[in-house]
């Protein structure tokens, strides 16, 4: 599959870029991509949770009343769950939600998310390009060229930028990642993705 390069005012170059058939062509395993799309969405969650129970709860320990010949049932605590500001039976406890997924699985899942992008023609490749100093405006510029304002985009950078990730921060619709921590779950998420021309190879090479 062969995609045409554009520059950073939305013209296309001239120039085209080959997309590995074994990455970009691929035929999509969704379940790999729900797995990780899951891993991601329970690794954010901080487990924190906490209700307190009837030995947590602060209050008298006496018997309320007596054993037999209140025509009651019997009750032995006010923290007693069946009272009004008593502990919690069975609430949520702190606990970890993350669990482990195969490389080989996180590999497919994300060939399976490129191959979709590719087959539904949500992919475009973006010449090298760079700023001096974080330009918040500049980069939305890029975006509107692009015909980007109001699509939730991805873009892809071939290392780590400092000055294009500050001037992408702001900007509602967009994120700005590098091509060896792609997630799944932001391929997924975004209606077009964005890569530049360098990355390309990296993200070839990684998953193969």
């Amino acid at each position: 599959m062969k995609l045409s390069v554009f520059n950073i005012k939305g013209e296309d170059t001239g120039r085209e870029v080959t997309l590995s058939k074994d990455v970009f062509g691929i035929e999509p395993n969704q379940h790999a991509v729900y797995l990780e799309v899951k891993q991601y969405l329970a690794n954010q969650r901080q487990g924190t949770h906490k209700v307190k129970t009837r030995n947590e709860i602060s209050g008298s320990t006496r018997k309320i009343k007596k054993q037999k010949g209140t025509g009651t049932a019997r009750a032995g605590s006010i923290k007693s769950p069946v009272f009004r500001g008593g502990g919690t039976m069975f609430g949520p406890e702190p606990r970890d939600y993350s669990f482990k997924l195969n490389k080989k699985v996180k590999h497919l899942a994300k060939k399976s998310a490129f191959s979709s992008k590719a087959k539904d023609k949500q992919i475009k490749i973006l010449e090298d390009f760079s700023f001096e100093n974080p330009k918040t405006q500049e980069f939305a510029g890029i975006l509107a060229n692009l015909e980007l304002n109001n699509k939730k985009s991805l873009l892809i950078l071939s290392e780590a930028n400092k000055n294009v990730f500050l001037s992408s921060r702001n900007l509602k619709n967009t994120k700005v990642s590098t091509a060896n921590e792609i997630s799944t779950y932001d391929l997924v998420n975004a209606e077009l993705v964005v890569l530049l021309e360098s990355s390309v190879e990296v993200i070839q090479n990684t998953l193969n």
